[in-house]
């Protein structure tokens, strides 16, 4: 048997195969924190419970995507987990898994499966969630579904109860950090933290010795921080996408101020061009907030043609926006604007496009 979590991880790969039985361990498609080390905790949770089921955990997102979650990226780098260890969604293939009869799947960080995988829904054997029981799930599935602030909670419960001896920072400061985020550090004012997420945490606390404000502010700051992100992963860091009629708009919410960004690459054009072709977009915004020191929101306009370009600047302009337009030189053709209503955000951007293009 392994000896701990990161033993466990450095073995998967070679232990994988398709021609015999494997319990995925999945989390959302969304693919936060809490699903990512829900599905690498519950892996080993079930390993140490029964070796013989073979868990695997799945980060249900392509490999390339997981650097967007800079949160994610540093809490496994401060837990001690070498990230090429990770498995990601190109990793296994799962309706392979399923036509062989050898896929079991557990759900954690949610419980009805994903529209793109619902071909698997059968295969679903186990959920250890925190949302709204959806009952979507076969009947026979093992279920655990608490409205707790974070399912890395029940998860630190079921190793603090039954596998205490297994207990090492690596695992804490992976489940104690997601749970700390999910609940704002515990804050009651979140509306998010319950008396179960506070006994877990403070329970890993006493054992490990971690301090709860230092990882959850450096956790909090890698939230945002993209400085290692280039203008491509940027755009699609936070993005939405809609069809207004036969207008197809895509919003990305980038959390730094445009001057800044303009500096670390002059040519954001370029990355907005790539970006609004491969999605086969008409138009692409990018609504930068920030707080230096004050919060401050900015928008980012890319619109090719240029009769929808001039149609869909003249409409913004004269909305509660309060657009401004910024003289600033750039080698492409963006448009960049303050935005000196703050209230606008992208949830309330959404129904004035539609309202316009739809009219």
């Amino acid at each position: 048997m392994s000896k701990d979590m990161i033993s466990f991880l450095e073995e998967l790969k070679s232990n994988f195969s398709y021609d015999k039985p494997v319990t995925v361990v999945m989390g959302n498609e969304a693919a936060d924190l809490d699903s990512m080390v829900s599905a690498v905790t519950c892996a080993w949770y079930l390993y140490l419970s029964d070796a013989s089921s073979n868990p695997f955990p799945l980060i249900n997102i392509p490999r390339a995507d997981f650097k967007l979650r800079t949160e994610a990226v540093f809490l496994f780098n401060e837990a001690g987990v070498n990230l090429d260890l990770l498995m990601f969604a190109e990793d296994i293939d799962l309706l392979r898994l399923k036509e062989s009869g050898n896929l079991k799947l557990v759900l954690v960080d949610h419980n009805k499966i994903g529209s793109d995988q619902e071909n698997l829904i059968d295969t679903v054997t186990g959920i250890i969630d925190h949302h709204a029981d959806e009952k979507t799930y076969p009947s026979s599935a093992d279920v655990d579904i608490r409205p707790v602030g974070s399912a890395s909670t029940i998860i630190a419960e079921s190793f603090l109860k039954n596998q205490s001896n297994s207990i090492t920072t690596p695992l804490c400061t992976l489940l104690l950090g997601t749970i700390l985020l999910d609940t704002v550090n515990l804050d009651p004012a979140a509306g998010r933290v319950t008396d179960d997420d506070e006994k877990a945490a403070a329970a890993i606390v006493k054992i490990t010795g971690l301090d709860q404000k230092i990882l959850f502010d450096k956790l909090q700051f890698e939230k945002f921080n993209v400085s290692s992100l280039g203008s491509y992963d940027l755009l699609r860091k936070d993005y939405k996408e809609w069809q207004f009629g036969s207008v197809k708009c895509g919003i990305g919410a980038v959390l730094q101020p445009i001057e800044k960004w303009i500096q670390k690459d002059p040519d954001i054009s370029k990355a907005c061009d790539r970006y609004l072709s491969e999605r086969n977009l008409d138009i692409l915004f990018a609504m930068n907030a920030f707080t230096a020191p004050e919060f401050t929101r900015q928008l980012v306009v890319y619109i090719k043609d240029e009769a929808l370009r001039s149609r869909t600047i003249d409409f913004l302009e004269t909305t509660e926006m309060g657009l401004e337009k910024l003289d600033i030189d750039n080698e492409g053709s963006c448009l960049f604007y303050n935005q000196k209503n703050l209230g606008i955000s992208r949830k309330k951007l959404q129904p004035l496009l539609k309202d316009f293009f739809e009219k």
